[in-house]
């Protein structure tokens, strides 16, 4: 059912408010208006904004933004310290849970499209045990043809995964061709589903091509006047190794090859 643009799924008690849309259309200024309107807290969806000390490049919400509205999930772990798609699901439906217990409403954030996708969805990640000794193997064969290989490797298997998954998540893609070698199953085929307990409302935000181009190149702007290249280089300073999932962000990633002195930094035309 639509109605002024909200999109209502599911028959359950429980609601749950999601607002999405892509890099810079505003879900963060428009989550805080209506959690303040509405008597909500906002559950991040953002897996950036899980990681302390990636504050710039992730355009994190500010200290004082989030001492207006309460927020989970943000700054929950160092940037070696990996989160997967099922401890999100846990932590999410977690947080989700106790902010109804107070009597808020709560607003899934996002972000990143298959984290909300999990919540909203009720998917249940493949439980397949980690196998070291393969993990390894697919690892090493990443640097031998690179993750973008191992990535079309993958697609050739199972398509379907390949498609929600970045090619340059490595972590990602070595988890998903390690349950399809274990049990010699499409990953994709694995993924339970059950009706999650949530009555969703579904915003999806968009602004013309040129306007939100213009707003991402303020906001490149921003951040490098902001001290961009000074967060990322006191995350190097800290022994983060640049082949961290989360330092392979878009932004972090073309910082580091600027510090490393593989591109030149260029600030954007306004």
């Amino acid at each position: 059912m639509h109605r002024q643009g909200w999109v209502v799924q599911g028959n359950h008690e429980l609601p749950l408010v999601v607002i999405v849309g892509p890099t810079a259309v505003g879900k963060t200024m428009l989550s805080i208006q209506l959690a303040l309107r509405l008597n909500g807290e906002i559950v991040s969806a953002d897996s950036r904004l899980f990681y302390r000390g990636m504050d710039i490049g992730t355009a994190k919400p500010s200290l004082a933004e989030r001492s207006v509205v309460p927020h989970h999930l943000i700054d929950i772990a160092n940037p070696d310290q990996i989160w997967s798609l099922a401890m999100f699901q846990e932590a999410a439906n977690r947080a989700i849970h106790a902010t109804h217990t107070t009597g808020h409403l709560p607003f899934l954030v996002g972000g990143t499209g298959q984290y909300i996708r999990a919540i909203v969805e009720g998917w249940s990640p493949p439980k397949v045990k980690p196998h070291p000794g393969l993990r390894s193997v697919l690892e090493d064969w990443a640097e031998e043809i690179t993750p973008q290989g191992l990535h079309d490797r993958l697609r050739t298997l199972d398509d379907a995964s390949a498609e929600q998954i970045d090619a340059r998540n490595l972590r990602r893609t070595v988890r998903a061709l390690e349950v399809i070698f274990t049990t010699g199953k499409k990953f994709s085929e694995q993924r339970g589903q059950q009706p999650p307990p949530y009555n969703s409302f579904t915003i999806g935000l968009f602004r013309p091509r040129a306007e939100l181009y213009k707003r991402i190149d303020l906001r490149i702007q921003e951040m490098i006047d902001g001290g961009f290249e000074e967060e990322v280089q006191s995350l190097l300073n800290r022994g983060y190794s640049t082949d961290l999932p989360p330092l392979s962000a878009i932004g972090y990633y073309e910082m580091i090859e600027h510090l490393s002195g593989r591109l030149t930094l260029r600030r954007p035309s306004l």
